[in-house]
C-alpha cells in the first residue's frame, strides 16, 4: 500500500461496519491513524482490534453535538491532531412524505444530516489549523429520489449543500470538502434491504442485488472497499485541488437515461 496518510489522523463516523470500517482499514494501511466512532462499542472494537495502536475507538452518537465535541477533544489530546473527517454515519428516512411522522423525520435529520454537521463543526478548528479535508458520504439518493424514502432523500440531498458551504467558507483556510454518492454497496444495511426485497420476489440476496443493478453500466453493486478507495482519494493530497465536488461511486447508474432503458 501507499503512504498517503502517514502522519495524519482521520475521524470516521459510522466506523463499525461497511464503508466506515473499510475506510478505516485503508487509511491505516496507508500509514495513518484513525478515530472510530459510532453508537455501538462492540463493532468499533472489532474493527479497531486488528489495527492496533493506529486505531482509537470512541463510542458516541454522531448526532449529539456535545458527544462529538468530546470525541474530538479526546482524540486531539491523545493523538495530537485531526486532519480528516469522514462523515459516514447515516440511515433512517423510510416512507413517503405523507407516511413520515414527526419522529421519523427527526430521526432522518439526526442520522444523516445533523450527525455530519455537528461532527464537522467540532473538528473544524483543528482542520483549519492543519489545512484538513472533509468527505461526506451521501448517496445516489442525494441526487435522485427513490420510492418511499422522503426523509432519506431530503437529508442526503442536504449533505451536498453542507459540503459546498464548508468548501466555500473554509477553502481560504486550506480546508477541502467533498461528497461521495454511492449506489448500491454490499454492506450489512444493504444486505438487510436485499433480504426483504428478495423475500417479496422469491429471490436470494445475490439475485436481489443482481436485479437491482442490472441496468447500471457495470451491472453490479460496489464492495465497501471500492467506495473506501474513492473516499481515501478525496481525503488525501492526491485530490489537493478538488473541493466542493460530488463524486458518484455508482457503477455508472447516474449516467443512464431512464427512458431509453428498453431500447438497449
Amino acid at each position: 500500500m501507499g503512504s498517503r496518510f502517514t502522519g495524519r489522523v482521520a475521524l470516521i463516523t459510522g466506523a463499525g461496519t461497511g464503508i466506515g470500517a473499510a475506510t478505516a482499514r485503508l487509511v491505516v494501511a496507508e500509514g495513518g491513524k484513525v478515530v472510530l466512532t459510532g453508537r455501538r462499542p462492540a463493532p468499533l472494537a472489532e474493527v479497531a482490534g486488528p489495527l492496533g495502536d493506529a486505531a482509537l475507538a470512541l463510542p458516541a452518537d454522531a448526532a449529539d453535538g456535545a458527544a462529538m465535541a468530546a470525541v474530538v477533544a479526546e482524540a486531539t489530546e491523545r493523538l495530537g491532531r485531526i486532519d480528516v473527517v469522514v462523515a459516514n454515519a447515516g440511515g433512517h428516512g423510510l416512507g413517503t412524505a405523507a407516511e413520515t411522522t414527526d419522529e421519523g423525520w427527526q430521526l432522518a435529520l439526526d442520522a444523516n444530516l445533523t450527525s455530519a454537521f455537528v461532527t464537522i463543526r467540532a473538528a473544524l478548528p483543528g482542520l483549519v489549523d492543519g489545512g484538513g479535508s472533509v468527505v461526506l458520504v451521501s448517496s445516489l439518493a442525494g441526487l435522485f429520489a427513490g420510492p418511499a424514502v422522503a426523509g432519506y432523500t431530503a437529508t442526503k440531498h442536504a449533505l451536498i449543500g453542507l459540503s459546498r458551504s464548508i468548501a466555500r467558507d473554509y477553502g481560504k483556510h486550506g480546508v477541502r470538502s467533498n461528497v461521495v454518492c454511492p449506489g448500491w454497496v454490499r454492506t450489512a444495511m444493504a444486505d438487510e434491504q436485499m433480504d426483504r426485497f428478495g423475500e417479496s420476489r422469491g429471490l436470494s440476496r445475490d439475485d436481489a442485488y443482481a436485479l437491482l443493478t442490472e441496468n447500471t453500466p457495470l451491472g453490479r453493486p460496489a464492495d465497501a472497499e471500492e467506495v473506501a478507495s474513492v473516499i481515501a482519494f478525496l481525503a488525501s493530497s492526491d485530490a489537493s485541488i478538488v473541493s466542493g465536488a460530488i463524486v458518484t461511486a455508482d457503477a455508472g447508474a447516474s449516467a443512464v437515461d431512464l427512458p431509453t432503458i428498453e431500447l438497449a
